[in-house]
């Protein structure tokens, strides 16, 4: 299994990202996927996740209304939108996938390895 994310940069306040993670080697459709990051001396934390056919979503109180899970099951490939960023978000942001909880205290099967988001005033 491979999880492979795309499109973390540099932005500034304000800004706009939007990452992308291609999987392979399993059944894309029979996981949840989400997004977790995780900060220079924190905790890796959940973010947001997708439910299976993409129907339902859940995001942390932090980023609720500025950031957008989805999926594309044709694609193998779920998305992050992350708009209005604030120096609070720079992270690196891990895609994840689990088969059988759909939850923010989802454990994750598999994990990609990361891509690097830096916000900056």
């Amino acid at each position: 299994v491979q999880l492979v994310e795309s499109g973390g940069g540099s932005v500034q306040t304000g800004a706009s990202l939007r990452l992308s993670c291609a999987a392979s080697g399993l059944t894309f459709s029979s996981y949840v996927m989400g997004w977790f990051r995780q900060a220079p001396g924190k905790e890796r934390e959940f973010v947001t996740a997708v439910s299976w056919s993409g129907d339902n979503t859940l995001y942390a109180d932090d980023v609720k209304g500025r950031f957008t899970i989805s999926r594309d099951n044709a694609k193998n490939t779920v998305y992050l939108q992350m708009n209005s960023l604030k120096r609070e978000d720079t992270a690196v942001y891990y895609c994840a996938a689990n088969r059988r909880v759909f939850g923010t205290r989802m454990r994750p099967d598999y994990w990609g390895q990361g891509t690097q988001v830096t916000v900056s005033s």
